[in-house]
């Protein structure tokens, strides 16, 4: 009789253990979205991400000088218009970040050469200057640059840090 009652005893604490077992559920870190495209929409000054075909940051932009219609040469002050790649990156001592887009592509060089000038070159998304005299914001609200894409320097720390080499950009008019 008194295994008996052991063995009750043991099953009772068994269930009322199981009772009492604390389930803990571990939630899931959320993924970066990885950047499958970078678009470029000069007439709306902006930049957006884009991941599963869908835009999910988008920032704004500053243009060249002469924003209106694509890169024909070298100097002209426009912004390129097409597909590209950013296939390379560095620290800029002048904009901060910089990420070059592979301007000119094969119909921006062939263009070139069929009207023989020099199509120009190292066009790049990079940020804004460090200046006590022209700040920050006196660069964001103007197309200021020879040709490039800038941004304030927090959105090209981000843009930087989600956008890998080898990223495909396309710039739209």
């Amino acid at each position: 009789m008194r295994w008996l009652l052991a063995l009750f005893c043991l099953t009772v604490a068994s269930v009322s253990q199981a009772a009492f077992t604390e389930t803990i559920v571990t939630k899931s870190v959320p993924q970066q979205r990885s950047v499958e495209k970078v678009l470029v929409i000069k007439s709306a000054r902006q930049l957006q991400l884009i991941s599963a075909g869908e835009p999910f940051k988008s920032y704004r932009i500053s243009l060249g000088k002469q924003p209106n219609g694509p890169k024909q040469r070298e100097g002209d002050k426009r912004t390129p218009e097409g597909l590209y790649w950013l296939d390379w990156r560095k620290v800029s001592d002048r904009y901060n970040l910089a990420m070059h887009v592979s301007y000119p592509n094969v119909s921006d060089a062939a263009r070139a050469r069929r009207e023989g000038v020099e199509p120009g070159g190292m066009i790049m998304i990079h940020g804004t200057p460090l200046n006590e005299e022209y700040p920050e914001w006196y660069f964001h609200t103007l197309d200021w640059t020879e040709g490039c894409i800038a941004m304030k320097n927090a959105d090209m720390r981000e843009v930087w840090s989600l956008v890998k080499d080898g990223t495909l950009i396309e710039i739209r008019p």
